[in-house]
């Protein structure tokens, strides 16, 4: 082979793709692009093409966490966290000026990365560590896809819609709140959901967890607050918990802070109760299991939480966390239960509320069956395939 030969570039169909990821702080822009990751290089792998991932966000963040596991190359940029506030003068903190100054730093680094690792395409997935990175992407003329997880715009997102060359979207209703432009680029892919999830086995979940006290003619009712538990959850459920167990089988994860003091409540259960009711700080492995055992599902209405309840079809009471970004959880909650796919607690939530909402779920078989369907046809299981399709028309449109 001659020289020449050897210098001459690939066509891009034959060559290793080359993608870079950004965005984190949270799980919920974290695990959707690992999720799109994974799919992208076992298609690629599928057509005898290589994948080389760069992902870039915070130093010493979950982001870094989640990619150095997967054995994906990260590096770090200066970045500048805007806190939100609704009284405007707040937002002018000094924790908010101190980062707003990092902002600069931050652009050059990121300029500096997408100008040295040359992407295809750019995926940002959110989170105001993705800001550098896809304004860095139009600076240097490389394709921008943008992906949104929840109904309303997160102000990163908000603030990269318009250098995107393509935005993707969960739910048809965020386009409205797009910039014109924008608008035109729009693809509606669903939020990227692991597809472990998407195969559980009730009796799987039985074996592992030891759920052998469990009544199989009473309905289960599966209790999450995320990895973290939610106090505010596990209280309401502490509260109603004979109530409940009357009613249904419970697999409560509760996180770490709660754990004693439920397990002190557990201890004083009737042993006909107590039987039914599993309590855990942490579901793993089983999650997908656990889920296919579930009948109802009471949780929060993070972007993850809605993407996994929806492709399942699963009937869901809702408790919207009041301090998520924007209030997003609540719009999630609230789009989900003005369509008649879940039942969302808005406002001051009590135990009587909480009670009243799940009653009728366990009563009725016919009406648990019309919810779920209906959150299933807001479910997009093959998300992370259609925004996988996304990223590579985009690149080969740039490339062409």
């Amino acid at each position: 082979m001659s020289v020449d030969s050897v210098s001459q570039p690939r066509p891009a169909r034959e060559r290793a793709l080359r993608l870079i990821v950004s965005g984190g702080g949270t799980g919920g822009h974290t695990y959707p692009a690992l999720t799109t990751v994974r799919a992208l290089r076992n298609l690629l792998a599928a057509d005898g093409r290589d994948l080389e991932v760069l992902w870039v966000g915070t130093a010493d963040s979950l982001e870094e966490r989640v990619a150095t596991a997967e054995g994906i190359a990260f590096k770090p940029v200066a970045t500048g966290k805007i806190r939100r506030s609704g009284n405007p003068l707040k937002m002018v903190s000094a924790a908010n000026v101190r980062d707003m100054g990092r902002v600069p730093l931050g652009a050059a680094q990121a300029r500096s990365i997408v100008s040295d690792f040359r992407p295809d395409v750019v995926l940002a997935t959110g989170g105001y560590v993705a800001v550098p990175i896809g304004l860095a992407a139009k600076m240097c003329g490389r394709p921008l896809v943008v992906h949104e997880q929840t109904v309303r715009l997160g102000l990163a997102n908000k603030a990269l819609a318009r250098v995107a060359a393509r935005f993707a979207v969960s739910s048809p209703s965020t386009i409205e709140l797009l910039p014109e432009a924008a608008r035109r680029t729009a693809v509606v892919t669903g939020n990227p959901v692991r597809p472990e999830l998407l195969s559980g086995h009730k009796d799987k979940a039985v074996q592992a967890l030891g759920l052998h006290g469990f009544d199989p003619s009473l309905p289960c009712v599966y209790i999450t607050g995320g990895a973290q538990g939610s106090v505010q959850i596990n209280t309401l459920v502490q509260q109603n918990l004979p109530w409940l167990l009357s009613q249904a089988n419970v697999v409560h994860q509760c996180g770490p802070v709660s754990l004693q003091e439920l397990r002190t409540g557990a201890a004083a259960l009737p042993p006909e109760l107590a039987s039914r009711y599993h309590l855990t700080e942490f579901v793993g492995p089983e999650l997908a299991d656990v889920l296919a055992l579930a009948d109802v599902v009471v949780s929060r209405s993070g972007a993850g939480t809605i993407a996994e309840i929806t492709a399942l079809g699963k009937a869901a009471v809702l408790i919207p966390l009041a301090s998520s970004a924007g209030n997003e959880q609540a719009h999630n909650a609230g789009h989900l239960d003005q369509a008649g796919a879940a039942v969302a607690l808005l406002g001051e939530v009590t135990a009587e509320r909480l009670r009243a909402a799940v009653a009728p779920l366990l009563a009725d078989p016919a009406l648990r069956a019309r919810i779920g369907e209906r959150a299933r046809a807001h479910g997009r299981p093959d998300a992370a395939d259609r925004l996988v399709d996304l990223l590579l028309a985009t690149a080969v449109e740039h490339a062409s």
